[in-house]
């Protein structure tokens, strides 16, 4: 094929043919925008500890920083649309509410196959040469979908589309084809702001503007230390994500539920107790989560959001979980069972397990769990 037009036509076809719901084509210089957006992000320090993407903003601030021979980007989506009401678990306070998108199969790995077999067969037809990326290279997914028109960055700052609402994967192919762009998508969100609304621990300081260290999905994934005390009740029963303000968004009334097999919720996943989760190890742990996303967090920091969970649970019965845990190797884990028993026992029986705490590792938890 020589034809750019039929080039493109193809790509999509190709794409359909292999489960992706959505796909569009946009120019690498068409979101000039992106880097000084990134720029301001990073100079707030609203990326909290993702140091990397501090370390990778100049390349992540356009494709052509990346890669200078690209010409075009394909973009494609992945519908994984929940089968139900993502919201109704949080009021299960013994339950675990686990993302959506991490409910299944990890995305990355699915995603990037389907992407090497659309860019193999590209090459081969068309020629040029191309590079795949699924989330977790120095790449803007988000604005390349919406000038590739997929969607619009809704003011959650995730994309939103007319048919597949706030559910969609994205993966990108940067090739030096030289083919024809998609016209960007309209922003749709009018006077709505649902998503700012809903938002449990005020993350949007702003319309279009996120503070990643108040973000549940931050704090529960990207965050590696304790989780700062006021942001803790907060939280409820989320222990590894957050689809609040996804799920509100009224554009999900198109919504459908996902297609593809390996990313539908695992029915252990779906809304496990947090009593049976505490008790992981690190073996267990990594059993329960193969080929999940979850299993990057390590099981340290996991058992961390389940204990949080346990502590906002309002249930005097899981205490004795967090009790056990008093002892745990991980001076993460211990701290984060003294605040969960903070918030199941009453005082005395707090000061009876502090003094029976020989390790000294988490006393500013016990000093702050037992302040007047």
């Amino acid at each position: 094929m020589s034809d750019p037009a039929a080039i493109k036509l193809a790509i999509i076809e190709k794409a359909c043919a292999l489960g992706f719901d959505a796909a569009g084509i946009t120019r690498a210089d068409a979101t000039p925008e992106t880097r000084e957006r990134l720029k301001h992000f990073i100079a707030e320090g609203a990326h909290g500890d993702m140091d990397w993407l501090a370390a990778t903003a100049e390349r992540r601030g356009a494709p052509q920083a990346l890669w200078p021979e690209v010409r075009s980007v394909v973009m494609l989506g992945l519908n994984y649309g929940p089968d139900d009401d993502p919201l109704a678990i949080l009021a299960q306070r013994g339950k675990a509410a686990i993302s959506v998108y991490a409910r299944g199969d990890d995305y990355h790995e699915l995603i990037k196959k389907k992407l090497k077999e659309i860019a193999r067969w590209l090459v081969a037809e068309a020629g040029g040469d191309v590079k795949v990326f699924v989330d977790t290279a120095a790449v803007m997914e988000k604005p390349l979908a919406a000038s590739a028109g997929l969607g619009w960055q809704g003011k959650h700052t995730n994309l939103v589309s007319r048919q597949y609402g706030s559910w969609l994967f994205l993966g990108a192919i940067f090739t030096t084809l030289d083919l024809p762009p998609d016209a960007p998508f309209e922003d749709s969100c009018g006077t709505c702001r649902a998503c700012l609304d809903v938002c449990p621990t005020a993350a949007f300081p702003a319309p279009y503007r996120l503070d990643a260290r108040r973000c549940i999905s931050y704090l529960t994934i990207e965050h590696k230390g304790p989780i700062p005390r006021e942001l803790r009740p907060l939280m409820g029963n989320r222990i590894y994500g957050c689809d609040d303000c996804l799920a509100v968004c009224p554009w999900n009334k198109f919504a459908q539920a996902g297609r593809e097999a390996k990313l539908a919720a695992r029915d252990n996943l779906r809304a496990p107790d947090l009593a049976e989760l505490s008790r992981l190890d690190d073996a267990q742990f990594r059993a329960l989560f193969s080929k999940s996303p979850v299993k990057r967090t390590g099981r340290d920091r996991f058992i961390r959001n389940v204990l949080i969970a346990v502590g906002n649970s309002g249930d005097a019965s899981l205490a004795t979980e967090a009790q056990r845990l008093l002892d745990d190797p991980s001076p993460l884990v211990r701290g984060a069972a003294v605040w969960a028993l903070s918030r199941l026992l009453p005082r005395e029986e707090l000061e009876e397990l502090r003094r029976g705490d020989r390790d000294g590792s988490v006393q500013e938890e016990w000093r702050e769990a037992l302040a007047p």
